[in-house]
């Protein structure tokens, strides 16, 4: 490791093989912490599935930090990065720069991680990155979904969208888990999955002639019903409702739901409601009842049912678990 003079401020250099590596035998997931001169903070990498890994990141700076990475892959790699807090930079060895921003996803493929991660003294970071290569894509989203993007052997930054809101309530969902560990190994999966379907959605390709059909109006009604429901998820529209709202009628509805978001409007509102209420018992420790309430069902049993349904644990579990 070493310093490097940057600006007027001294900047750490490591590399990524110097942090420390330990296995957490119990819940079975790496942690790499930062040195305690540059900070506090650490990542925890997981790996979910064959062709899966997740590595949560959070670190509080006291100096600039630079790690750089020396990394092949036998096979192209697609990593999405959520960014939740704080800002970072990626120099490639070839030169190419991606950023990361407060509140936005970046999509990029790469053959190999050759550069450095950048980072500012005196600022916070969370960011939440998934690595996943071309086998686990074509199981949960088909064999023809990706294919253009690994037809091409060099580095490609693809998107940088902002995070959706289904992907920020699973992102939060991983990160709330942290003290749970005993819960988060199925539960973590089901959340990446959720969060990646979010985040991913609008990669898969549509057939030339599905893809005609719809342009940046469409796009448009489509956010605007979305953001109908996040805001009143309590209490929604009906479907004729919604529909009246944002000018169209309900078989256009429903066509642009599963466009541009791969849902229904009710399979939409009811991940909203379960994630708003997993948040609530978690953070909270509240009643069934409560929660229950919070998110517009009339009757707790019902709201037990689809909560089961949803997460495959009881919600009582979850309040007393926390």
């Amino acid at each position: 490791m070493k310093e490097a003079q940057h600006s007027t401020t001294t900047k750490y250099s490591i590399r990524n093989d110097e942090l420390p590596l330990k296995l957490h035998d119990q819940h079975h997931y790496l942690c790499q912490a930062l040195p305690l001169e540059i900070g506090t903070g650490q990542s925890n990498i997981f790996h979910l599935d064959e062709d899966l890994s997740y590595i949560e990141t959070q670190y509080s700076l006291s100096r600039d930090l630079s790690i750089s990475s020396h990394l092949e892959f036998q096979e192209p790699r697609l990593i999405v990065t959520v960014s939740l807090m704080g800002k970072s930079r990626f120099y490639s060895q070839q030169g190419d720069e991606f950023i990361f921003n407060e509140g936005y996803t970046s999509i990029t493929k790469i053959n190999a991680s050759m550069g450095e991660r950048q980072y500012q003294e005196n600022h916070s970071i969370t960011q939440l990155r998934f690595s996943i290569g071309k086998k686990w894509l074509d199981k949960y989203f088909g064999e023809t979904a990706f294919t253009s993007l690994f037809s091409k052997s060099n580095v490609q930054h693809i998107s940088n969208n902002a995070t959706t809101y289904p992907g920020k309530f699973a992102a939060k969902q991983l990160l709330a888990s942290n003290n749970t560990r005993h819960i988060k190994t199925p539960f973590i999966h089901g959340q990446a999955l959720l969060l990646l379907s979010a985040e991913l959605n609008h990669l898969v390709q549509d057939s030339p002639n599905e893809a005609t059909k719809f342009n940046d109006k469409d796009k448009k009604m489509a956010k605007l019903a979305e953001d109908i429901l996040y805001n009143e998820f309590k209490t929604p529209p009906s479907l004729e409702e919604l529909a009246r709202r944002i000018g169209t009628n309900q078989f256009k509805l429903k066509k642009l739901f599963h466009h541009f978001f791969n849902n229904t409007p009710y399979g939409l509102l009811l991940e909203i409601r379960m994630n708003i209420a997993y948040q609530l018992l978690q953070n909270t420790q509240c009643h069934v009842n409560v929660a229950a309430e919070s998110v517009g069902y009339q009757y707790t049993s019902n709201f037990s049912s689809a909560f089961i349904k949803y997460f495959g644990i009881a919600p009582k579990n979850v309040s007393k678990n926390h």
